[in-house]
């Protein structure tokens, strides 16, 4: 390479450079420091009114337990930041009441569980009432954080239900077998690979997960029972894990209403004594070390999307309980 075409990477870099840092130098001048430190969400409103404040949070995609997404996270669930918005509407004196509206498959055992806590919360501890308004679907344990909840109202035609428990894995060790390729597995006790991909099942191991799964969906079953008021046999008659449509919902008394969000509304503001209510949601902004963390990741980390991707194959491996509605 002569000196001309040296010449002519170096001005190509040197005005990269320079355009990268004059948009951070932009990003930083137009940056409301003040505004953002220490802070996570910012409400945006919905709806005007006068009579109170209530509170839209939106539960959407899997129930799961991915890592903060932060602002990279688009449409992407974060398990974190909605249990964090929970307790906030649930803390805040100025919020009369919380409506979720939830448009989820379900997800895993142990984050439906604390989302379930944290409605419980909101309604003995703070005594607000917690109304859900389900969307396109509101299957297993998007049901189970539903059922405590003060009134359930569902679109006609909501899927709903699935109410049960799923533990699965991909198994491939006959295909091995048949490609002649084989494993060595050094363990501390016989069950320390239960559920490996590479083995077939025994009966044993198979005894020991349905324990679990049967430990879930009876703890499934009293969570709707207490929530909806409904004696146990009645519950089980309808939790077989099969769905149901908003309507059929409402037959079987798992919804209290059938209704979009809007007439989700307009119920809680009904039982608060009437009246038009502020509406808002939360958005989240980050603080300043967001900011800061954008700029860096948006130029040199990885794409989280990816991150998430592998963190998702890799946990598939391991064997987890789901209250999931899978298709």
């Amino acid at each position: 390479m002569n000196w001309k075409r040296w010449t002519a990477l170096g001005v190509v870099v040197g005005l990269l450079m320079i355009s990268t840092i004059t948009n951070l130098a932009v990003g930083f001048a137009n940056f409301d420091f003040d505004e953002y430190v220490g802070t996570d969400f910012t409400e945006t409103q919905l709806q005007e009114g006068a009579a109170g404040k209530l509170v839209v949070l939106n539960l959407d995609g899997v129930i799961q337990d991915t890592g903060s997404q932060g602002l990279f996270g688009g449409d992407i669930y974060d398990h974190q930041a909605f249990l964090t918005q929970l307790e906030m509407a649930g803390e805040d004196n100025t919020v009369d009441g919380i409506i979720i509206r939830v448009n989820t498959p379900g997800g895993g055992v142990l984050e439906s569980d604390e989302i379930h806590e944290k409605i419980v919360a909101a309604q003995e501890e703070h005594e607000k009432p917690v109304y859900i308004s389900m969307g396109n679907m509101a299957a297993s344990g998007g049901y189970y954080i539903a059922a405590p909840a003060d009134r359930i109202v569902a679109s006609p035609s909501t899927i709903t239900g699935s109410i049960g428990v799923i533990m699965e894995s991909i198994n491939f060790a006959e295909l091995a077998e048949n490609y002649g390729v084989s494993f060595n597995t050094i363990k501390s006790g016989p069950f320390k690979d239960i559920m490996s991909p590479y083995k077939e099942m025994t009966d044993d191991e198979r005894d020991i997960l349905q324990s679990m799964v049967d430990e879930s969906y009876n703890e499934f079953v009293r969570v709707i029972s207490e929530g909806r008021n409904m004696d146990e046999e009645t519950v089980r008659e309808i939790a077989d894990g099969r769905i149901y449509s908003g309507n059929q919902a409402f037959e079987n008394g798992l919804v209290d209403d059938l209704g979009n969000l809007d007439d989700t509304i307009g119920l809680l503001s009904e039982e608060l004594g009437g009246g038009d209510y502020r509406v808002v949601t939360y958005d989240y902004m980050g603080g300043m070390y967001d900011f800061f963390g954008m700029t860096a990741q948006k130029l040199f980390g990885p794409d989280p999307e990816l991150t998430m991707l592998q963190k998702l194959i890799f946990e598939h491996r391991a064997p987890t309980l789901k209250y999931l509605y899978t298709d």
